[in-house]
């Protein structure tokens, strides 16, 4: 008997007393003054609406009060007070459900609930105007020539984006909702007879399995419970907010995730060569492209391995030829070199923090005084040798031009560790910190997807692309680190 009433509770009461007492009790209605309640009487039978001020948009609800009062004008009264309203309500999307649950959800997530007295459904009509700004833009991907609009923090908007740019009737948006308090709402995205089933299951697996009260931090959050990432500082999925750099990853035979209220989209699997592509190589000539890939190559690569590198020939002079022999601080100073090191790198990633911090008008004045007078002081009091001044900076240049934001960080990390490692054993700590760090690299498998993947396990033909920005009309081929179900992305010519 107990089983049954808990299953009569959680159906919708035939009596709207017992649900606005439900809303009253487990919602707020009454409490929160943002949860709303509007009572009508129609064809002789009460009518209750309830949505959430600020999630809906107020022209589409007026209009829907002025049709359902009108049906006592135009209707006789009639039994099938529900039927008549779901078939009077001019609105595109509307959806029966039958438990309080289901109908919170909904009416939480900006949708209008209307329950008519005597059944126990009711109406849900999407009448979600979430705030939010217009597609603009990113500011960390932005290119010469190409697109100006960008995911926001509304992912109707989002998936609208990409569907703009992949007219295909097997594009897939899949919806769930994550947090047992937040219930965010989540799209994993996927073009079905490309993408590869087991993959789209195993997100789907994932995210069904997530059990937290909310992902206010949206989808960082999903991106530790997907890939267990643990403290790998090393991101295992890329983010864009650019709509064309998402849509050509669908392509590709990539599942996208979509987060309400994050604008970054998360594209799987990512290796790490993903992480360090950029729109603007595909905006240009194939040519052009492949200059602007190599020079950002060349900066990461500096990012990581040029400050080691020169610390490690200032220990060892014997390693550099001749010609090079400049190369090293003229002087000693009374500060160990490492440390200066460590203290400029410290303090480079101290006006990154800054410039986040500082209102807009104030950074560049910010700038400014780091560079002209901290920098240029600290090298007259003998604190810093200008080498190092020049080296850090040439290496903090280099985390700039890295893509991804999360990578640079990453490499940052490594940088210092590498530092540490060359100022206690040399080159063995050069050779040792590089091995240790590659090996670790490889070890990684986010979505059973090798990270160095094409570089190992090695796939020559897919190593060159990653080297080489081809033509478009010369990659017939899908990446094959996704699996896909098609594997031409161009039909084959025909004799």
């Amino acid at each position: 008997m107990e089983k049954k009433a808990e299953k009569n509770f959680k159906e919708i009461p035939e009596d709207l007393q017992r649900l606005e007492h439900y809303f009253k009790d487990r919602v707020g209605l009454g409490t929160s003054f943002d949860i709303g309640q509007r009572k009508l009487v129609i064809l002789k039978t009460e009518v209750q609406l309830y949505y959430v001020n600020g999630l809906c948009d107020t022209e589409f609800i007026i209009q829907l009060i002025k049709e359902l009062v009108n049906l006592n004008e135009r209707e006789r009264p009639s039994r099938n007070v529900f039927e008549i309203i779901q078939n009077r309500l001019v609105h595109e999307s509307v959806e029966v459900v039958k438990t309080l649950d289901e109908m919170a959800d909904q009416v939480l997530s900006g949708l209008l609930g209307i329950v008519v007295e005597g059944q126990q459904s009711a109406l849900i009509v999407d009448v979600r105007s979430y705030p939010g700004r217009e597609p603009e833009e990113p500011d960390t991907e932005k290119v010469v020539r190409g697109s100006r609009d960008g995911y926001v923090e509304n992912i109707i908007v989002n998936t609208a984006l990409t569907r703009r740019r992949i007219r295909d009737e097997n594009l897939r948006f899949e919806m769930f909702k994550v947090g047992e308090r937040s219930k965010t709402d989540i799209a994993i995205g996927y073009i079905k007879g490309v993408a590869n089933p087991e993959l789209i299951e195993t997100i789907r697996k994932e995210i069904s399995n997530i059990d937290i009260d909310g992902i206010s931090m949206a989808d960082k959050t999903i991106e530790e419970y997907l890939m267990k990432q643990g403290y790998n500082p090393y991101p295992l999925v890329r983010y864009t907010e650019r709509a064309d750099v998402g849509a050509i990853h669908l392509l590709e035979g990539h599942v996208l995730i979509f987060i309400d209220t994050s604008p970054s989209v998360m594209i799987t699997p990512a290796t790490y060569f993903h992480h360090v592509q950029h729109a603007e190589e595909y905006r240009q000539s194939s040519a052009v492209g492949t200059f602007v890939r190599w020079t950002r190559f060349l900066g990461i690569w500096a990012s990581i391995f040029l400050l080691p590198l020169w610390f490690l020939f200032v220990l060892e002079p014997s390693l550099l030829p001749e010609k090079l022999a400049y190369i090293g601080p003229d002087k000693e100073s009374e500060v160990p070199l490492i440390i200066q090191l460590l203290i400029a790198d410290l303090g480079i990633e101290f006006l990154r923090i800054a410039a986040i911090h500082t209102p807009t008008p104030l950074s560049t004045a910010m700038g400014l005084i780091a560079a002209v007078l901290i920098g240029q002081i600290a090298v007259d009091v003998g604190l810093f040798h200008s080498e190092v001044i020049l080296y850090v900076s040439i290496a903090a240049i280099g985390t700039f031009s890295t893509p991804s934001y999360e990578l640079s960080v990453a490499n940052k990390i490594f940088r210092m560790l590498l530092l540490i490692a060359v100022a206690l054993f040399k080159v063995p700590g050069f050779i040792l910190g590089c091995t240790i760090y590659m090996l670790y690299l490889v070890s990684l498998r986010p979505l059973n997807a090798p990270y160095m993947w094409p570089f190992i396990p090695f796939n020559p033909i897919a190593f060159i692309q990653v080297l080489i920005r081809r033509p478009v009309p010369g990659s017939r081929l899908r990446p094959s680190i996704v699996h896909p179900r098609n594997r031409f992305r161009q039909p084959e010519n025909k004799p």
